[in-house]
Order: C-alpha cells, then structure tokens, then sequence
C-alpha cells in the first residue's frame, strides 16, 4: 500500500501497518511525541491499523488535535483517580474541550482540597506509566460489563449508541472507560495537567435528569505552556465581569428578585445609557432608521402567526393555561411581530422601503437555571432590535449597510479585533424545524456567504444555527474563560411576510411580498456591557466612565475652589465628583487609582490661584498643571470623538 505523507512524499508498505508503526518507521523521534493519527483528513487513535492507500499525518502536541488526545486521556486519568479515592462515585463522560478537558461523576460535590487530592493521584497514575490497552465489545457483552461495575450512566450511553456502532473501550491497568477516543500511548505522556474547577453540570446538559459533579481541568505538553496558561487564567479571574463588575458596582443580583434577572446601581445605569443614547442618536440621525415603542407582552394569538409559539414557546414565559384561560399572554421573546404592525399601520409603496425600523427592546427568555451567568446570560434583556423591510432588489445593499453599522459600532468600542464571524445555517436533517424549502435555504445562505466573502472577513459555517425562518450572520465573541457568545446577529428572512399579510405596492400599482432584514446595531446592552468590563478590565475609554473626573481638594481651604471646577465641568457634560474628605492627598489619589478613573484633578492653592488644574491620568500618569479651561476642552474633545487612550503601566508614588 502507498502511505502519502503530509510534506507529499510517499512510503510503500508490503503489509498493514499501525498509525504509531508508520511514525516509528519515519522517526523514532516521531513516534515518541506521536499523539493521535490523521488518515485522509480524519483524527484516528495511534493504534488504528492501515490496510489500504491513503494519506497519513502523524499529530504532536504541536497540532491542535493532537493536544485534545492529551486531554482526553488526562481526563480518563481523573475518572480512575476519582474512582480509586470515591470507589461509590458514578462514571458519566470525559471529553476534551477547547481550553482542556471535564469529567462528570455522580458524587458529592468537589471541594478544592478534594481537587489537591486528586492532582495527587492522578501523579501516581502517570508516574505507573500504564499503558492505554483498545478493545471493542458486542453491544450486549459492553452492556452486561458495565452493568456489573455499576455504571448505570455508561450502560444509557451503549443503548443509545446505532445498532451497528462500535462499542470501544480503554483499559489503564486497572481502570477500563467507554471511549471512542483517541489516546496516547501511555498515561505517562502527560507532561503538565491542572485540575482548575468543579461545579455542577446536569446528565446530558437537561435540567430534568441527574444533578452531576462537573470537574474541569487542562492538560499541555509541557510545563512551561501549563504556567503561561494558568497565569492567563489569573488574569481572567481578575477580569471576568461577574466578580469585577459587582466589585465596581455596575450591577448585582439578589435571590428574592431572581436568577437571571440584574439590577443596576448608578454606576452600571449610567454606562448603559450612554452606549443607548449613542446606539439610538447613531440609528436615527445618520442611518436612517425611525423609532418604535411596543409593548413587552402580547397574546398568544400573535406568536402562533408568527411560528414562534411553535418553534420558540418553550423560550417564552407564558402567563396563563390555554386549557382553562379563554386569553393566554407571552412577555415578547423578541420584537419582530410587533414591528410588522407598526409597518402595516399605514400602506408602503416601493419608494418608501427600505423602511428600518429600532427599538430599545426589553425582552424575555426563560433560560434554564443552570445556564445563568452574570450579565452574558440573563433572563431579561435590553437589545438595540430592528428590522429592515426591502424589496427583494435591495437586499445585498441594505444587508451590507447592517453589516456596515454594526462594523462601526465595534470599532468605536475597540471591540473589533475580538470577534469572528459565523454563518448560522438550517439542519437539512431536520426540516420541520423551519420554514421554506431546501431551494429557500440554499438562496438565502448563498446571498449572506457573499456578503462575508465581500467584506473580506474570515468565517465558518454552521448547520442548525439559523433562526427558524432565515439564516444569518452571527458575530461571536469569547469571554475571558473562552466560552463563546452570540454579540451581534444580521439575519435575512424572505418567508415571514406571507405571515402577516405584509406587502408594498410596487410601480405598477401591485401588491409585492417584502423581505426583512432581522438585525441588532450593537446586541444586547447586558451582554456588551459585560464584554466591555472583561476587555478594559474596568478601565473603561473616558466617553463610557461614569465617572470621568474626580477633582480632590489638597485640604478643606480648596474645597471652594474644587466645587468651581466642578461647576465648569459639568456644565460641558463632563461626569465629576469632588472628594472632601478629610483625608491626605495621597490616599486620596490612591482611591481614585482602585476606582479607574480617566482623571483626577489635584488642587491647592497655586492652583486656585492662577485658574489651574493638576492632571493626573491613568493614561499618563503626572500630566502636570494645566489652564482649567485647557483641560476642559481636551477631556470634552476626547468624549465627543469617543477616543480610546492608550493606557500605560505606571508606577509612581503619591506624595
């Protein structure tokens, strides 16, 4: 058989041949470090046997596939670590993952001293050095097996596997998993693993079955790569916005008012109408969208013409029973069959369209409990909605400009460099899910493919991501841990109007069906929010900080003077405190470091004196004295073109 390589040289072998075998005959080098297996284009286990041409890719800890091998083994090493400490702990699954690998067992919850002990143990695990043995089994023999270990959630996983499925397992000494893998060789070629968290996870993610002890860790090829990820770790800690964001008070939660469900403190409240009263002065002066109010629920009546009490109602907090009420209510999920009345409150010709209609939209999801997290997943929103109604001949410009705007809004925000993009695809597998047929589908996502390769952005496709009634551009962002979400979302949907009766009358004086652009400017006010904290780390551009300037007194005598400044500053709509205290300029100027403001004004008496004002930046540090009307025109200028300072590391000394 001929063997072609990754670099297109090819080795001819007289008999079958292992994927660990190849790499041995190419380098025992090779062989030592081989992780995984690639044979035309798929991720194999090392031990997979080659009968037949192909091509063959042996996988380091260099490749991305190849460290996920590593994971996953470490994360077998766990399970025996955890079933030799906790024998009466219950196996569920162990995968890899993007930032490392998790196991869930059926135990009691996991402290940090427990997480210390089994770091422990795994260590013994990989100093024995076992090797990693594949079997496979007939689906009635893997059953019984598993039944006699008392692994009831295993025993589900084989009876829901194909009839015709392989049913594989891994043995480590003494220790035997269900697992498709791929593994390493041995358990001692983890070099660098860390047991990083616990929580608790439901059996296959429904929060109807078994509660789970989730244990999260990541596993590198080397020491070195372990520390550098464990310190990005600790900054991200120090960044998530769920710990910084309260610290700060932007927002918070409380139990008697409800998962999922934030409340703001001034400070939060005043961010978060800033970036609305930008969002909606940007959509209504310069791109030409006009401004709705609709109400936050509505009866069911309407989502059933809309197809989302079909698709959408387990979504929804539905207020009353059908069965018994003669109306049922919805709080709005979303804001589009709201909109459409507003369009069909007067008739449109052809000339009016496109017609953009926004909205401020408070909306409404009943997120599961266990899908709750600070600001990023919540239960009620606020999202800059609109829809676009467009002739058919309009659709490339007017979806280009809702790429265009939302393009601009990250760049202001210095978010732009921290997004990807996705087209979010129907699932051919499962048609009833939406509407229109196969032709609609592929027309649709062949207009939103064009429109991203001409923007000359980088982005993947993804099946069964559509909305029930088009598909769409999603732009994604990850948190500080790497969980990614749903920012910003352009969606072309060419069927609804049939819907609702919508229509414009075109040159001739005919009705025509309009399509609709579904699109957010900026997403979720919550949800940037939260992005904005974890990207600045709280220190926010000036134009955003809801406090800008804090002028600090030297000592009582100046305190006339501070209010004066004061004064001048807000009068031009600078955001400024004075701080009065009692208290040494030093300490003063330290506080207002820990708060992260853009700016503190010293003043004493040269100050007063001569009209001054003693800047000191988180930009620059010591800016010295400058005329107070000087600095006012500089902050004023920074906040209307919305500048981002670069910030620098500074280490001076308060005197």
């Amino acid at each position: 058989m001929k063997i072609t390589l990754k670099d297109g040289s090819v080795k001819e072998y007289a008999q079958a041949m292992s994927v660990i075998d190849i790499a041995a005959d190419l380098s025992e080098g090779l062989a030592r470090v081989a992780c995984a297996g690639e044979v035309d284009g798929k991720v194999v286990d090392l031990r997979t046997v080659i009968d037949k041409d192909c091509t063959v890719n042996i996988l380091t800890a260099n490749d991305p596939d190849g460290l996920r091998t590593i994971r996953h083994t470490a994360s077998h090493v766990l399970a025996e670590a955890v079933k030799r400490l906790y024998p009466n702990a219950k196996l569920a699954i162990g995968p890899s993952i993007d930032e490392g690998f998790y196991y869930d067992f059926e135990a009691e919850p996991f402290s940090r001293e427990d997480l210390d002990k089994l770091e422990a143990e795994m260590k013994k695990i990989i100093k024995e050095g076992n090797k990693l043995e594949k079997y496979t089994l007939p689906r009635e023999e893997a059953i019984k097996f598993m039944q006699e270990k008392g692994e009831p959630y295993k025993v589900e996983l084989i009876e829901d596997l194909p009839q015709d499925a392989e049913i594989s397992f891994y043995s480590q000494g003494e220790f035997t998993d269900l697992c498709a893998g791929p593994h390493l060789m041995s358990t001692k070629n983890i070099k660098a693993f860390k047991l990083i968290s616990s929580s608790m996870a439901y059996w296959r993610g429904d929060a109807n079955k078994a509660r789970l002890q989730r244990i999260y860790g990541t596993a590198f090829n080397k020491k070195e790569e372990l520390t550098a990820y464990l310190e990005q770790l600790e900054d991200a800690k120090r960044r998530d916005h769920n710990k910084l964001g309260r610290e700060m008070e932007l927002f918070t939660t409380v139990d008697v008012v409800g998962q999922g469900l934030p409340l703001f403190p001034p400070k939060g409240t005043k961010m978060i109408m800033k970036l609305q009263r930008w969002i909606e002065d940007l959509e209504d002066k310069e791109w030409g969208y006009v401004r709705t109010r609709t109400p936050l629920m509505a009866k069911s009546d309407l989502y059933k013409i809309s197809g989302h009490w079909d698709h959408y109602k387990d979504g929804m907090f539905v207020l009353g029973d059908e069965e018994k009420d003669k109306e049922v209510f919805a709080l709005r999920p979303m804001t589009c069959p709201f909109q459409y009345y507003v369009y069909k409150n007067t008739q449109k010709s052809y000339r009016d369209l496109p017609y953009r209609m926004s909205e401020t939209s408070t909306l409404f999801r009943a997120e599961d409990s266990g899908e709750m997290h600070g600001l990023t997943r919540v239960r009620q929103f606020t999202i800059t909605e609109g829809h676009n109604v467009i002739r058919p001949d309009q659709a490339e410009e007017e979806l280009s400009n809702c790429f265009n705007l939302a393009y601009h809004i990250l760049s202001v925000l210095g978010l732009e460099k921290d997004v990807t993009f996705r087209l979010s695809k129907w699932d051919p597998a499962n048609k009833k899910k939406y509407l229109g047929d196969e032709n609609y589908w592929e027309s649709t996502q062949g207009v939103l493919r064009k429109l991203l390769i001409e923007k000359n952005v980088p982005f993947v496709e993804a099946d069964g991501e559509a909305a029930f009634y088009g598909p769409k551009i999603d732009i994604q962002a990850k948190n500080v841990y790497g969980k990614e979400d749903t920012m910003i979302t352009i969606q072309l949907d060419c069927a609804i109007a049939e819907n609702f009766d919508m229509y414009y009358v075109d040159q001739n004086g005919e009705k025509k069906r309009p399509y609709i652009i579904h699109r957010t400017s900026m997403g979720c006010y919550e949800r940037t929010l939260a992005w904005l904290i974890e990207k600045y780390a709280g220190k926010f551009p000036t134009w955003l900080c809801p406090e800008q300037v804090r002028v600090l007194p030297i000592s009582e005598k100046y305190s006339e003077y501070a209010e004066t400044v004061r004064k001048e500053l807000a009068k031009n709509g600078v955001d400024v405190t004075v701080d009065n205290r009692s208290e040494k300029i030093g300490y003063k100027i330290r506080e207002a470091r820990m708060d992260r403001l853009p700016y503190m004004l010293v003043v004493g008496q040269q100050e007063e004196e001569n009209g001054l004002v003693s800047v000191r930046s988180r930009f620059a540090g010591d800016e010295g004295q400058k005329p107070l009307q000087e600095f006012i025109d500089q902050i004023c200028e920074e906040i209307r073109t919305k500048a981002i300072r670069e910030e620098q590391v500074l280490e001076e000394t308060a005197k």
